[in-house]
């Protein structure tokens, strides 16, 4: 219970410094793109708005997902988050298309602005500010096992690494107007790469809600470090499925069939301790033991 709740005070502390920073970056981005006539900073502004979306999503969603497991949730609650991570995922794929049909309009019917010097402290801001938070953010999420956190994580990033041609853009507009075409070619830059981190987001997050295991390499490592304990004989049916930024897994081992109860328990429960010392990720295992006598050799995981 305490574990959980240090968890969630951790997501909550870290997010709440993200939400706030990107409150102040979106306006301050905002103010400066429309005194400046920036289209691609306007974007970026927005980019940073949806942000924040993300950071009440997690905020609203920590308090269940960290909830320990119950009779009704015995494997706990973590899927709520890779719900959390989809819905951030689809802010983001919203974002980028607003962002990009607006650029494809301005494309379309182009308008020569008078860009203003100060443009440029908005993506500079940016980059810095977005860098420092995805730092700390993504560290907090490897830390505390949060696939959101590490969504959200990547949201600052994207947002710092959309700041790059937005610079290009806006200077390029100030070194001469008939570079200007650049500003909202750079929002499409934008919009394109928050769709690829986008899709990729979600990508994840429907493999964890599928249940989806271990690598196959993962699974034949698994077995051949089995296979050096002591006393076991064999090893087949490795299976595992993901459930928030953990895996749970089963295994049936094989021993000798005259082995008492009490020496199989032992040889389970170092087979157990040794796959979650070598694999953190690993939060629990589930050995079935099998009298290898009938089912001899080694039988594929």
């Amino acid at each position: 219970m305490r574990a959980e709740t240090n968890t969630r005070k951790n997501i909550e502390k870290i997010t709440w410094i993200g939400l706030v920073a990107n409150v102040a970056l979106a306006v301050i981005k905002l103010i400066i793109g429309v005194a400046g006539s920036s289209q691609a900073v306007v974007a970026d502004a927005l980019h940073s708005f949806s942000d924040t979306a993300s950071d009440l999503v997690i905020l609203f969603g920590v308090r269940y997902w960290t909830a320990p497991p119950d009779d009704c949730h015995p494997f706990g609650h973590q899927k709520i988050e890779s719900f959390v991570t989809i819905v951030i995922s689809l802010i983001l794929l919203g974002v980028a298309a607003g962002i990009g049909y607006n650029a494809i309009v301005s494309l379309m019917h182009p308008v020569t602005p008078r860009l203003s010097p100060i443009v440029l402290a908005a993506p500079l801001l940016s980059l810095v500010v977005k860098e420092i938070l995805y730092r700390i953010t993504f560290t907090a999420g490897v830390t505390n096992r949060s696939s959101s956190l590490k969504a959200n994580a990547w949201h600052h990033r994207t947002d710092a690494l959309s700041s790059i041609p937005v610079l290009v853009a806006v200077t390029a507009g100030l070194i001469s107007p008939k570079l200007a075409f650049l500003d909202p070619v750079a929002a499409i830059l934008v919009s394109v790469f928050i769709i690829k981190v986008g899709i990729d987001i979600l990508g994840d997050s429907l493999a964890e809600l599928t249940d989806k295991g271990m690598s196959p390499k993962d699974r034949i490592e698994i077995q051949a470090l089995i296979q050096r304990i002591p006393h076991v004989q064999g090893t087949h049916r490795i299976r595992s499925r993901k459930i928030g930024g953990s895996f749970y897994m089963d295994l049936h081992l094989e021993v000798e069939g005259q082995m008492s109860v009490r020496q199989g328990h032992e040889i389970s429960e170092t087979a157990r301790q040794t796959l979650m010392a070598r694999y953190p990720k690993v939060i629990d295992v589930m050995v079935h033991l099998e009298p290898a006598d009938e089912n001899p050799g080694i039988k594929p995981g």
